[in-house]
């Protein structure tokens, strides 16, 4: 009886456990150049499973299954997983989304899974790598930058290198994460062409390469950080074996690389000797107050340049702005540039143009200016104080004869004839005091007679929807057409990404065919497809172009492809496109 008993509930132990289906990775936080290993795991054979989108990561390998059985005192256990390697594509905080699989009819989910991914981190070398060479030691990024402690507003570069040994090979690079430079202003200077060059790296002879060069200007003083430059690169390393000729073997890789952070401690200027009308200007500058002319007559008027020429912190700072007496009429300044920015900061010109009219006749005086700027050279602040200018108004009417002729003896500015009527309007526009009822006019009428007029075009443009909704046939090649190019224009968005570019191509390539020769996918065969285009007097080369090129889509997925190849190809189909246009008739 108590083994019947013992039979019996191991019977319905399957029945009464429950189905267990989650998602388990090897970590939850991870750098940009670390992998993830996620595993979708369930207690049951279940079928049809869906994997999540994995938006934010590379699928780099899988899925692979597994599946286990075993029997422990008189237990039995069952488990299925799908497991999947994953590369991060960007930093934050990313969602991998819920996967699905499907056990005795009822759909069961993972919970979503939450990955925080910080910036690259070393990583130690892989002891089962079957290259005896390592990228990881041959591969090197690196942020020079030209001082780590400068003052405030003092121009420091961060030149971006990219060190390659001689053992290994590198074919493409893709930017993860650009630098960001908070605190700091910036300006890149254009790299106009990548050149390799020799030099030294840690003791030992590498080839480089100089990526970016930023001129920066830190804007406050303290410990502040540039963010890391991380790249992902397409690397040739070495392996154990040769070819027939005894040359070594190649393997294609990847690998992250990143500058790290960089943390600059920035000096605040001194306080002590520090001038009232220091504005922030840190460098090395001359400053000038230039008068177009310091003679002329009433109405005449005169232009005052203020400009500051040298090095330094050009487009942060302010100019000093003149102060003149009441009887010139100074109108707001025209500011002009002239910055030429290279690796060693900000040089050029600087300048405030000023017009000026004088009111009345006599010798008004305009002050000398000051400026002052931190000398980086002395590290003391220094001041050029302009001459005062004396602007001689040769003849017009005097503040006297302005104040003797008005009645109350208050003096006031003399007015030209053409503004004193400034504010009257000299045109006007007349409308007409009788007004016009709407019922009875010719907008009443129109307005009632529009409906019966539209009622046609309506009718028409019904019946012409009609018939082209009925034209199943030509609905059916329109819409192919219409998919061969949304499918052309996606492979060309996605050149730079080798799977999706030739799922695209293959299928611009199908839907171009099915578009011109009016047939059903089902009917997408080699033999049928040679068939059909030999009836339509295609050229027999441009006939085997097409096909090879629709069978290298399916292989180039899943081999090793370089990214000229990946050009050729949609420059290819393109050139056989355009044939089979011409030629299909």
């Amino acid at each position: 009886m108590k083994r019947y008993l013992i039979l019996l509930l191991i019977s319905f132990q399957s029945l009464l456990a429950q189905v267990q289906f989650e998602a388990k990775v090897s970590k939850t936080t991870l750098g940009l150049n670390e992998r993830l290993r996620i595993d979708f795991v369930m207690n049951m054979d279940g079928d049809n499973f869906n994997q999540p989108s994995f938006e934010g990561f590379r699928v780099i390998a899988g899925p692979s299954q597994q599946v286990s059985q075993s029997w422990v005192n008189g237990r039995s256990s069952f488990e299925k997983i799908y497991s999947y390697y994953l590369l991060p594509m960007q930093k934050g905080t990313l969602i991998i989304k819920q996967a699905t699989i499907e056990y005795n009819g009822q759909i069961y989910k993972t919970s979503p899974v939450k990955i925080n991914v910080t910036n690259a981190v070393q990583e130690a070398r892989d002891p089962n790598d079957p290259t005896p060479i390592s990228a990881d030691n041959n591969l090197y990024l690196v942020a020079e930058v030209s001082k780590a402690n400068p003052y405030v507003n003092e121009p420091i570069t961060v030149v971006y290198k990219l060190y390659v040994s001689y053992n290994i090979g590198v074919s493409n690079w893709r930017e993860l994460d650009k630098p960001k430079y908070n605190d700091f202003w910036s300006q890149n200077i254009d790299v106009k062409q990548l050149v390799v060059e020799q030099g030294m790296f840690k003791g030992e002879k590498y080839q480089y390469m100089v990526l970016r060069k930023t001129v920066l200007y830190p804007q406050k003083s303290g410990k502040l950080v540039i963010e890391p430059l991380s790249l992902d690169i397409d690397v040739q390393l070495p392996t154990n074996r040769r070819d027939m000729f005894g040359r070594v073997l190649l393997t294609n890789g990847n690998k992250r690389v990143s500058t790290g952070t960089k943390t600059i401690n920035v000096k605040a200027l001194p306080e002590a000797g520090k001038p009232a009308d220091f504005s922030g200007a840190v460098g090395k500058f001359d400053f000038r107050v230039i008068p177009s002319k310091t003679n002329l007559k009433s109405g005449e008027s005169l232009d005052l340049l203020v400009n500051v020429t040298g090095s330094g912190n050009m487009k942060l700072f302010n100019l000093p702005k003149p102060v003149v007496p009441n009887s010139l009429e100074m109108y707001d300044p025209v500011h002009d540039e002239k910055i030429n920015t290279t690796l060693s900061g900000m040089s050029g010109k600087i300048a405030d143009k000023y017009t000026i009219i004088p009111q009345f006749k006599g010798k008004y005086p305009i002050k000398p200016l000051q400026f002052s700027y931190f000398d980086l050279g002395s590290g003391t602040y220094k001041t050029i104080t302009s001459p005062e200018i004396m602007i001689n108004v040769l003849d017009g009417p005097t503040s006297n004869d302005v104040v003797a002729s008005t009645p109350t003896g208050i003096s006031k500015n003399s007015i030209s004839s053409s503004e004193q009527f400034k504010y009257i309007k000299s045109k006007t526009d007349l409308v007409s005091m009788k007004e016009t009822d709407f019922l009875g006019s010719k907008t009443f009428y129109g307005l009632l007679l529009l409906p019966f007029l539209i009622l046609p075009l309506i009718v028409l443009l019904k019946k012409k929807k009609e018939a082209l909704d009925s034209d199943v046939f030509g609905n059916k090649i329109k819409m192919n057409n219409k998919l061969a190019k949304k499918y052309l224009s996606e492979a060309k968005k996605q050149i730079n990404n080798k799977e999706p570019f030739y799922v695209a191509l293959e299928k611009a390539m199908h839907n171009f065919l099915k578009a011109k020769l009016h047939i059903e996918t089902s009917d997408m065969s080699k033999s049928n497809i040679q068939e059909l285009l030999a009836s339509k007097n295609v050229n027999a080369q441009t006939i085997i172009d097409f096909i090879t090129l629709t069978e290298n889509c399916e292989l180039a997925r899943y081999a090793l492809t370089s990214s000229s190849v990946i050009h050729q190809d949609y420059d290819k189909a393109v050139m056989i496109i355009s044939d089979l246009e011409k030629q299909i008739t």
